[in-house]
């Protein structure tokens, strides 16, 4: 089966978490001898908001605040591909093409931002769309996906499944800015309404929840 993970900067960098990086490599080598086919796509967390917070303040546009906060996602896609050493690519891919050559070499791709205008959540549904993935999981810091706000609101529910037209009537943004932070960013919505890829979204503290959404099991919430 071909996957995408998309892991969270929220996280595993909110504060930095090298335990939990580490517990991600060992799940992903688990799934990876289950004989998946893996693209990791991975995000910038606080360390990116706090690069685009600085770049802000220097008063540069919103396309030098994105480039930044892709270079932050990189530096962690960096220390996953270290962890991960043979099974995975030599390099960070930095395009789409990169990652499914790495994908059809045999080895896992790992990739953070792309390019100005996209987070990695549109990333990741992008890459899942080329190269037709049968399922995209990401672990978030949340149990799944809320019919409001549960940071804001106390009584919101997790809702354990969800249609793709239903997606854009749970999230309050419905436009890109940079750092944007909702469970599933507004881009990556309109890809995945488009391209109908099998999503289930998971609390990423455990990245047990990963290997579960894999096996079909009744994990977070289930968009498809």
């Amino acid at each position: 089966m071909r996957v995408v993970i998309r892991i969270g900067g929220s996280v595993i960098a909110n504060p930095i978490n090298a335990q939990l990086i580490a517990k991600y490599a060992d799940t992903i080598k688990t799934i990876r001898q289950q004989e998946h086919e893996i693209v990791i796509i991975v995000g910038g967390g606080a360390l990116a908001r706090q690069f685009i917070e600085l770049a802000k303040d220097l008063n540069l546009d919103m396309t030098a605040q994105d480039e930044i906060a892709i270079s932050c996602s990189r530096l962690f896609a960096q220390l996953f591909l270290q962890k991960l050493d043979t099974i995975a690519c030599d390099k960070v891919a930095i395009t789409i093409e990169a990652a499914e050559q790495c994908l059809n070499q045999g080895k896992i791709a790992v990739m953070g931002g792309l390019k100005p205008g996209i987070t990695t959540d549109t990333v990741a549904t992008l890459v899942a769309e080329q190269i037709n993935a049968d399922m995209l999981v990401k672990g978030t810091d949340q149990k799944g996906i809320y019919n409001k706000d549960p940071r804001k609101h106390p009584d919101a529910v997790k809702l354990d499944r969800l249609t793709f037209d239903e997606l854009t009537s749970v999230f309050e943004q419905n436009k890109h800015k940079a750092g944007i932070h909702q469970v599933i960013d507004p881009e990556a919505v309109k890809v995945l309404k488009r391209s109908h890829i099998k999503t289930v979204v998971v609390s990423g503290f455990e990245p047990q929840n990963i290997i579960a959404a894999l096996a079909d099991k009744n994990v977070g919430t289930i968009i498809s």
